[in-house]
């Protein structure tokens, strides 16, 4: 199965292929190509529903992540025993949040989604930022997976520096 990508917006023209692809390579860097893994891409209005019942944020975001393994240790790939268990989760992406963010920092648009989709694998992988030092190791680990990403594909990627809560 691998990647399940479904684009539910209309407000941003997204080029899935090009997505798709990044995905794979991000996929490969993690080491989780034998996991399936649901990427939605939605709307300000549907991120914000989504981050207002799950995080009681009432805002739209750039990512939410719904692990399939709750309680992952960061970095440990899942030890999956059954086929249906070859499954990380999904993430849902802002697509339209993501673009006003680029808009006023003239970024790409599927750099940036690339960029928000490697977090948002993090966070399937176990790695959280609610304290300081979950933040570093996540930062570190995104850094890796974004230099690896840019040395196989020669782009130039760089990670989220915002602090998240």
């Amino acid at each position: 199965m691998g990647v399940v990508l479904r684009n539910l917006q209309n407000v941003v023209p997204l080029r899935r292929a090009k997505l798709r692809k990044d995905v794979e390579i991000l996929r490969h860097i993690f080491g989780v190509q034998k996991f399936d893994m649901g990427i939605i891409c939605v709307d300000n209005r549907k991120i914000q529903r989504i981050n207002h019942v799950y995080r009681k944020k009432n805002q739209p975001t750039d990512v939410l992540s719904f692990p399939f393994y709750e309680d992952l240790r960061p970095g440990k790939v899942p030890c999956a025993l059954q086929r249906d268990e070859y499954n990380l989760g999904d993430i849902f992406l802002g697509v339209e949040y993501v673009m006003q963010q680029c808009k006023e920092t003239s970024q790409d648009l599927h750099e940036a989604l690339t960029v928000v989709t490697a977090h948002g694998i993090c966070h399937l992988l176990g790695y959280r930022h609610e304290t300081e030092e979950e933040w570093n190791e996540m930062q570190q680990k995104e850094s890796y997976i974004l230099s690896e990403f840019n040395r196989l594909t020669g782009r130039h990627l760089e990670p989220l520096t915002k602090r998240c809560t």
